[in-house]
């Protein structure tokens, strides 16, 4: 009886050290398999891009989120010996420390004393001294794949640029986060400006390195000129990857939930609702002091390069939390708009005349004001977005 039971033990024995084992492989197999899998921003694929920068002068069109693992592009170049003549700024500034719409000026880097060129001061577009002795520009800027959002408006004007002074530019691709979602009215060109450029839904499930060939093949830049152009494409990436951005991609962005809600608050911009800019939770909450008081308030207040002056500045605001609630991120959500709408009942003062050139169009202000239903908006964007659909389809550089 006594052997048997030692046996017993000894074979207990042996079965766990087998299975501590078996763990042990499994774990550094799915260490390799994650390897694999990683997801890697085209920044970070250095091998495809440092040969075609060497020797070169080299512009780059940065901000904030240009960053290969814990290091910002430009220190990462300047360490591999790649020479750097300038920068050019977008919105919000290199840093992305400016408030939204705010006027850049042009400046110099203190870190690395190399000068910064804004394109969201006196001029959106490089001049052509601003690329004289520059052979080749670089962009890398986080997108978020909605039509308003300026970064695509200010890679037009760059890539025009380029075009007209015979320069290479070059695009490090990134993940879009909203890169699953093709929605939202198509830009009637009547209402073409530097929130809505091209002919593409509000939303338009692209990255930036397949919007900037889109922008090249259908001809839109300026007298149908096409930039030389490369992309330097992600690597483990596919439009329904769930990409969790590392760094804000503009400070009224702050994490994920606002970015997934963008596209859906971003047109209350133009109507007299708060976003809650001037919270610690812009773009997750919609109020205004006349809503009706549901439990949940907050007072917009001055930040600095966040919002300077918000809406409604200290005073209070009754809404929406949204922070907390599930959402529907595969359409944009009318409802939250169309109920806002409804709640104020102010009529066509609930809109201000940015509410158009956000929308693309001034038919979807006429259609909230005519009571139409979110189902037979979104019947009348079927034909336009069918159409753009067959054009995406061709620049797609990912499954």
């Amino acid at each position: 009886m006594r052997n048997t039971k030692f046996i017993i033990a000894l074979l207990f024995i042996f079965l766990q050290i087998d299975l501590l084992s078996g763990c042990k492989n499994y774990s550094s197999q799915d260490k390799d398999d994650l390897t694999k899998t990683k997801l890697i921003v085209g920044a970070e694929n250095t091998n495809e891009y440092l040969s075609i920068l060497k020797n070169k002068n080299v512009a780059l069109v940065v901000n904030q989120s240009s960053y290969i693992n814990q290091t910002h592009l430009v220190d990462s170049l300047i360490s591999l010996n790649i020479k750097i003549i300038k920068n050019f700024a977008p919105e919000h500034g290199l840093r992305g420390t400016a408030d939204a719409g705010e006027y850049i000026n042009n400046n110099i880097d203190e870190k690395t004393g190399i000068p910064i060129i804004s394109l969201y001061g006196k001029n959106k577009k490089p001049q052509s001294s601003d690329l004289q002795n520059i052979d080749i520009v670089v962009y890398d800027i986080q997108d978020v794949g909605v039509r308003f959002y300026t970064y695509i408006s200010t890679m037009h004007y760059v890539m025009e640029a380029c075009a007209e002074n015979n320069i290479d530019f070059v695009v490090l691709d990134r993940p879009n986060p909203n890169g699953f979602l093709v929605d939202g009215p198509v830009l009637d060109t009547n209402y073409r400006s530097f929130v809505g450029m091209h002919k593409v839904p509000l939303v338009y499930g692209m990255t930036i390195g397949e919007y900037a060939l889109m922008i090249n093949g259908e001809g839109w830049l300026k007298n149908n000129e096409k930039c030389k152009l490369q992309v330097i494409t992600c690597k483990n990436y596919t439009h329904h990857t769930l990409y969790n951005l590392p760094i804000k991609p503009s400070p009224n962005l702050p994490n994920m939930k606002s970015v997934n809600l963008y596209p859906s608050l971003g047109l209350f911009e133009g109507t007299v609702v708060s976003v809650g800019r001037g919270t610690d939770f812009p773009f997750q909450v919609i109020g205004h002091p006349d809503f009706k008081n549901n439990g949940f308030s907050f007072v917009p207040k001055s930040i600095v390069g966040a919002a300077k002056n918000p809406k409604f500045k200290n005073i209070k605001c009754f809404g929406l939390d949204l922070r907390n609630m599930k959402i529907d991120n595969s359409k944009i959500d009318l409802d939250l708009f169309i109920s806002a709408y409804k709640n104020l009942n102010i009529g066509d003062k609930f809109f201000n005349p940015y509410f158009d050139y956000l929308a693309g169009n001034n038919v979807l202000r006429q259609q909230i004001i005519s009571g139409l239903s979110k189902k037979e908006i979104r019947k009348t964007w079927q034909k336009d977005l069918k159409s753009f659909k067959k054009i995406r389809k061709k620049y797609l550089l990912y499954p």
